[in-house]
């Protein structure tokens, strides 16, 4: 069954012809190479594009390697990247005319030699429409940017978003959110229908494809370390910590003589391969970063519950992991608020941090969203509002709840929805 990708495809067909290399990043499995190599394909080709002008090389395939005269066991075991000469001869017996458009797809372009260089030269020729595909952050470094100078367009890719999901699975609304928030949407996993096949397909996805890859692209050494690291951010989901706090519970707990430069290192090899994401604390009425400590978010959910055995289930904190998910894939920025606000305690005045669950901003747009799970009376209803209450601007104010009805305003104008209409909704947001 082929799952749809319309909103990556869209953006790729808008950005045809724009000059630029497109380059398409995410996590490992997520459907990038699906969407460049398949659905782009097939666009290309209903377009009238002779399948000859439509290059595809993947550089992590043994077939494709081995058309330029490179071993990818050899790549292996040298530690090396592929030949880029190699490779520009072999773009240039496929490209027969300068008067006609070609359309280059590389897959795992971060594994050729010089890779910059190469792809900075194939701009200079107008007869070529670049797209490219990569699995780690590093391929969007600082090196890496300044080297494009401006001529990289990025789409960051994502596993299956809840209404991707619901393309393929079976089940009604409340089931199948159920099994997203379990088993996530890596989409190899989402096909699979028997419930122990997709707890080991992700199990074995984190030890042998992300945590492998991670390890060595990082030459960590100390592996049991990290995988501790792995299992405490899993746990913690949703709370805040820091390097420093991570270490002294390394300290405490494990007897661990681990640093908070090597904590700091390896959280950065999680974000740097897009397993995990970030989200950095914002004082609202301040309006300025506060720093550590940050929340750390899963990019798919089944993986967290898979690294965790799928023993440690709380739908609060899934729920919220998946609210954060549906925002970043809409192109969002995204932070956690805090609110101070002062309160009598005893005829004196107490200082108190109220949060915000997310602030989402889109240029000069924003809107303040509470992850709720249930507001099942007065009480809960106020502790949920209080923090939006006290935000002295105008800009859009939304709790979402796991069920009931959804569409209604608080007194105070706070939009209510259910989770269902907030994922299967773009517009819910209305920013």
């Amino acid at each position: 069954m082929e799952i749809k990708r319309d909103y990556y495809l869209d953006k790729l067909i808008a950005k045809k012809h724009n000059g630029l290399i497109k380059i398409i990043t995410g996590i490992r499995r997520c459907g990038k190479s699906y969407l460049m190599n398949n659905l782009f394909f097939e666009h290309l080709k209903a377009e009238g594009v002779p399948a000859k002008n439509i290059i595809r090389f993947a550089f992590d395939s043994a077939d494709d390697l081995a058309l330029i005269g490179e071993d990818l066991i050899e790549l292996e075991v040298q530690n090396r990247p592929v030949d880029p000469q190699k490779f520009l001869k072999y773009i240039k017996s496929k490209v027969k005319s300068e008067d006609k458009m070609y359309y280059l797809l590389l897959d795992e372009v971060q594994l050729l030699g010089n890779f910059e260089a190469v792809l900075n030269g194939y701009l200079r020729k107008k007869n070529m429409d670049v797209y490219v595909s990569g699995s780690n952050a590093r391929f969007l470094s600082s090196d890496i940017v300044t080297e494009f100078a401006g001529r990289g367009d990025v789409v960051q890719m994502y596993p299956l978003s809840f209404a991707e999901f619901m393309q393929v699975s079976q089940k009604e609304k409340y089931d199948a959110l159920n099994e997203y928030m379990l088993y996530g949407g890596i989409p190899l996993v989402a096909l699979q229908e028997d419930p122990a096949e997709k707890e080991a397909m992700l199990k074995n996805l984190f030890d042998e494809i992300y945590v492998r890859d991670i390890v060595k692209r990082n030459k960590i050494r100390n592996i049991g370390e990290f995988e501790d690291l792995l299992n405490v951010l899993s746990s913690a989901v949703g709370s805040y910590t820091n390097p420093e706090k991570l270490k002294n519970t390394f300290h405490s707990k494990k007897n661990s003589k681990i640093t908070t430069g090597t904590i700091r290192k390896y959280i950065a090899a999680l974000e740097d391969s897009f397993l995990v994401e970030s989200a950095s604390r914002y004082d609202i009425k301040g309006k300025s970063y506060i720093g550590t400590p940050l929340k750390y978010y899963f990019t798919d959910s089944g993986l967290r519950n898979a690294r965790l055995g799928f023993r440690q289930i709380e739908e609060t904190h899934l729920m919220e992991n998946v609210v954060f998910n549906e925002l970043k894939r809409r192109g969002l920025q995204v932070d956690v608020g805090v609110v101070t606000v002062s309160e009598k305690v005893g005829g004196k005045s107490k200082r108190k941090n109220l949060e915000v669950d997310f602030i989402c901003n889109r240029g000069s747009k924003r809107c303040y969203i509470q992850s709720a799970f249930a507001i099942p009376d007065e009480e809960k209803r106020k502790q949920e509002t209080a923090s939006l209450i006290k935000i002295n601007d105008s800009f859009k104010k939304i709790i979402v709840v796991k069920d009931g009805i959804s569409g209604w305003y608080t007194e105070e104008g706070i939009h209510v929805v259910n989770i269902f209409d907030f994922l299967l909704n773009p517009d819910v947001l209305n920013m």
